[in-house]
């Protein structure tokens, strides 16, 4: 059976039908949840009030093996009638904001106004009425689907919840396909992973004063030349590769030369191996700059150093355009009449899609903006949020293998 005709069968199917009723009754509970996760703070490495809460959430819909792992994920299972295969729908409980933030929703009509409430709380929400709508209708499944709220997909924290899902989790072996649920828009089908590398890079040399101590070698001209050259390297359009100097910092004084600056920088490609090109030019190109600016100037007082520290890895992979995941979100998607679009971008999925497991970023529904910003927002108008969530619930059911 083809993709299309098997999510037009369960499109057609009266426990389908009857989920995406209740989907539809429950509207207005799905939108409370949505407000009282996003006033839980969670910023980075600081998720546990939220996930205690959301762990009571997934206890209370009467999920089995309702649990919280040693890195801080929480999860729940749905038993299906097979085997015992899996199927992880997850969505990440942290945001990017730091602890303060002033994270109460405002409402404007059908749009809701917090920081990180669409990216990605809304889909905590909208996972917890998959659950509902699912059980109420009666919907057998042939795989167990596994419900995950995991920590530290933002920024520094290097997707860590999913990395340690796939490597030390319990479940890790019974994965056969896995969904993120982020951010609300789903035409946008997330089929690969952008890799990235990143590092602190911090230069030190012997320091003093900038007129009586001049001469000697100065670890702020060796940053110099190592940004100079990493904004030399070859950044091909295909495979679709970048570089950045992003974050810069160090000195003491006007009038010092300076004992100790560094900088952040972001490496990014589609591909594995042109990543790992990038990293090992960038990693030399440090070193060169170290040893010119070495012999360049005086080193009586002491020699610059650099110090390359990793702050992020994020390994790419791709789930191939002919998975059968990617054929039924894609069906499912189109289904709804929306115009799907496969795309690459650095989310949860990165990590099982470099494992080989297949899986794809789906979206929650509706519509938002101005992600990662304090006036993030969400629109929770009933007939596009409920359109999106049944073109994902759709897809999700499918590959679990929703039963007759």
């Amino acid at each position: 059976m083809t993709a299309e005709a098997t999510i037009a069968r369960i499109l057609a199917h009266p426990r389908f039908r009857e989920a995406a009723a209740v989907m539809a009754r429950e509207h207005d509970r799905t939108v409370a949840d949505i407000v009282a996760l996003t006033e839980i703070p969670a910023p980075p490495y600081g998720e546990a009030e939220r996930a205690a809460a959301y762990l009571d959430m997934l206890r209370a819909h009467g999920l089995e093996e309702v649990e919280q792992d040693a890195i801080g994920n929480v999860m729940g299972r749905r038993r299906g009638i097979g085997n015992g295969s899996t199927v992880v729908v997850a969505a990440h409980l942290d945001t990017v904001f730091p602890a303060g933030t002033d994270v109460r929703v405002r409402r404007e009509g059908t749009r809701l106004f917090a920081p990180g409430i669409g990216d990605d709380t809304r889909s905590l929400a909208v996972n917890l009425a998959f659950l509902r709508a699912i059980d109420a209708a009666g919907i057998r499944t042939r795989a167990d689907i596994l419900f995950l709220g995991d920590v530290g997909e933002e920024g520094l924290g290097d997707l860590r919840g999913v990395r340690h899902f796939f490597t030390e989790g319990r479940h890790r072996d019974r994965v056969e396909a896995f969904f993120t649920v982020d951010s609300p828009d789903v035409d946008r089908i997330v089929t690969g992973g952008i890799g990235s590398k990143r590092y602190r890079v911090t230069f030190r040399g012997p320091g003093g004063h900038s007129f009586s101590a001049f001469g000697l070698v100065n670890p702020a001209y060796a940053m110099a030349r190592a940004m100079l050259t990493l904004s030399a390297l070859p950044a091909p359009d295909d495979p679709e590769t970048t570089h950045c100097a992003s974050v810069l910092g160090g000195g003491t004084s006007v009038n010092a030369i300076p004992n100790a600056v560094w900088m952040e920088v972001d490496l990014r490609s589609r591909s594995a191996a042109e990543l790992a090109r990038l990293e090992r030019d960038f990693l030399a190109g440090v070193e060169a700059a170290v040893a010119a600016e070495n012999a360049a100037r005086s080193t009586e007082q002491g020699a610059v150093t650099a110090e390359c520290t990793p702050i992020g890895d994020r390994p790419a992979g791709n789930t191939a355009p002919d998975a059968a995941i990617v054929q039924l979100a894609t069906a499912a998607v189109a289904a709804q009449g929306y115009a799907p679009q496969h795309e690459y971008s650095s989310t949860d999925a990165n990590i099982p899609m470099s494992l080989g497991v297949p899986a794809v970023k789906i979206g929650s529904g509706g519509s938002g903006g101005r992600a990662h910003s304090l006036e993030e927002w969400i629109d929770v108008e009933p007939g596009e949020s409920l359109r999106g969530m049944t073109a994902s619930l759709a897809a999700i059911l499918a590959v679990a293998g929703m039963e007759e």
